[in-house]
Parts: structure tokens; C-alpha cells; sequence
């Protein structure tokens, strides 16, 4: 019942684009921001830190060959509450969205992790930026991310939300029961043909894949843009990792109250019943979380339905 989702995810590679310096090309979309970069030393990532330097810290990680500016109407929102002061970090992966692959490199023909390490230095990032529990979000990848932090540094987050992912990805490569271990030979043969396409065909194949994930035609362009812009080695070698790891087992660590917000499955077979069950079952393992679905919207929510997403949030983030 996953294939056809799964489908649309896999072709969300894009072939890599030359980085023009330190940290690659920032696809600004239209915006002049004023943002800054944080004095941060690493080859995962960087972070771009915006609004309130004073106020409650939140960090929002994007999804798998996106770009910091996925989240610029949620600054926007955040930014512009009265009487609420926000310092927003966005995480920006090495690799994805014109910044240099450095440390997430794939060199040789295995892959390596990507989601993992970055995790790692995001919870670096908390510790020697002296952040007090900020609250994280993450979409799709970027809510993987946040799952891992979370489970594995459950002092460092205050509170998460996981923007329209689930915890096993690889679920939905194979029959009901299907394990980490028994999807991985799936996974590698995806890798190797994500890993080597050429550039032609992936991006044919991410327009296909866009077309599936945002509904809003004109939002569309600005992700493909960030794909193409994205290190195709590094996302595939990100998107093996996502199909071979199941954290489901990791979730009982998370103390952090966390709310899963999501969409229907992109398959016309699908029901909201169906997924609402298939979300059920995916954190159960997960004490008192909050699961909350969002219709009339693809995989990016933030895009599709902005006005929604943000008043969840609101709402998150005041309980």
C-alpha cells in the first residue's frame, strides 16, 4: 500500500550543482533576508539564525535536498508575533540545496551516513551554543532527524514536531513485518541506480516527483530548484540511510512532547482512516504523542497549507 508513495520519494534526487562558496549557493527565492550565519564549525552542516537574538530558540531542520528556505513563512510568522520573541535556527545540510557535500561527501562505492551525523552535530550545535531545550521541527527527512536527536539526546529538546514523516521508511518497501535488515538489499540497489543516473533523467524524474508532493503549482518550482542544486551522491546515500533505519524501537527514550502532524498517503487507494491507522501503529512505541492530521495538502505542508501548519504550530508550541 506504500509503493506509490515510496515511488514519488525515491525520485526526489537531484543531480549536483557547483557550490560558489564557503557554503554554497543560498537559494533566497525572491527574499532579501537579513539572516546570519552561526559561528559554527562543521562539514554536516551550517545554520542560519533569524529574528529575536534574545528570545526562545527554535530549530527547524528541512527535508531530504531542500533548503533553509523551506521555513521562510514559518520565520515570517514566528518572527512577527507580538509579544513573542523567537530566535530561529535553520539547519542547512552539507550537500543539499547548492551547499558543498564537505563532510557528507560519498566517495567511494558504498554509501555512508548522512542523517545520523547530522543529528550528531546538531546536537553539538545545542550544547556549544548553550541553547536550553529549544523546540525542533522537521520535515520528512528533516523530522527523521529530529526522531534521532530527540531519542538519542533527550536532554537537549525541549519539544519536537515531525512534519509528515514517518518513523520506519522502509515499511514501505516491503509487506506487512518487513524489518530494517530485510529492506536493506531494496535500499542498495535504489542507491545504486539514484547514485549514478544521469543528470537528464533525475531531473525529469524530481518534476514527476514535485508534481506529487506540492499542490500548489507555484510553489513548485523553488523546491525542484533546490533539488537540482542538491549533491545527487549525498541524496541517495540520505535516502538508503532513511529506508534502512527504523527508530520505532529508539522512540520510548523521547521525553520531549512531540505531535507528528501529517497528510493523507499520495494513492488514490489510500483513505484518511487507512493513514490515520498507519500513523497509529508507526508511534506507538511514542508515550503521549499527539498526531494530527492536515487535509488538502501534499507532502509539504508548510507550502500547501501555510495558515494550518502555522496555527498547529502556534498551538504546539504554547502547550
Amino acid at each position: 500500500m506504500f509503493r506509490i508513495l515510496a515511488a514519488a520519494a525515491a525520485l526526489c534526487i537531484a543531480p549536483a550543482a557547483q557550490a560558489q562558496d564557503g557554503h554554497g549557493v543560498h537559494s533566497e527565492h525572491g527574499h532579501a533576508h537579513g539572516h546570519q550565519h552561526a559561528d559554527f564549525a562543521s562539514d554536516r552542516i551550517h545554520v542560519r539564525v533569524d529574528g529575536d537574538m534574545g528570545g526562545r530558540d527554535i530549530i527547524l531542520i528541512p527535508g531530504l535536498s531542500s533548503s533553509p528556505e523551506i521555513w521562510q513563512e514559518t520565520v515570517d510568522h514566528l518572527t512577527a508575533q507580538d509579544g513573542v520573541g523567537w530566535r530561529v535556527h535553520r539547519i542547512h545540510v552539507q550537500g543539499f540545496a547548492g551547499a558543498p557535500a564537505e563532510g557528507n561527501a560519498q566517495t567511494g562505492a558504498t554509501p555512508g551516513l548522512v542523517a545520523a551525523p547530522v543529528a550528531e552535530e546538531i546536537a553539538r550545535y545545542i550544547r556549544e551554543q548553550g541553547l536550553s531545550k529549544p523546540a525542533v521541527v522537521g520535515h520528512s527527512m528533516g523530522g527523521t532527524i529530529g526522531l534521532m536527536l530527540a531519542a538519542r539526546h533527550p536532554d537537549l529538546v525541549g519539544r519536537l514536531m515531525v512534519v509528515d514523516m514517518v518513523p520506519f521508511m522502509g515499511a514501505m518497501f516491503g509487506p506487512p513485518g518487513t524489518t530494517a535488515e530485510g529492506v536493506t538489499p531494496v535500499a542498495d540497489q535504489i542507491w545504486a541506480v539514484q547514485s549514478n543516473a544521469p543528470r537528464d533523467a533525475y531531473v525529469a524524474q524530481a518534476a514527476t516527483a514535485i508534481n506529487g508532493m506540492i499542490n500548489t503549482e507555484s510553489r513548485r518550482e523553488a523546491a525542484l530548484e533546490d533539488m537540482r542544486a542538491s549533491d545527487q551522491k549525498v541524496s541517495a546515500a540520505a535516502f538508503r540511510e532513511l529506508v534502512t533505519t527504523d527508530l520505532r524501537p529508539e522512540l520510548s527514550r523521547i521525553t520531549a512532547p512531540t505531535e507528528a502532524v501529517y497528510v493523507k498517503f499520495n494513492d488514490a487507494r489510500m483513505t484518511n482512516e487507512v493513514t490515520d491507522m498507519i500513523y497509529r501503529a508507526s508511534y506507538a512505541t511514542l508515550p503521549n504523542v499527539t498526531l494530527k492530521r492536515i487535509d488538502d495538502s501534499a507532502h509539504f505542508i508548510m507550502f500547501d497549507q501555510p495558515q494550518a501548519f502555522q496555527a498547529e504550530l502556534d498551538a504546539f508550541l504554547a502547550r
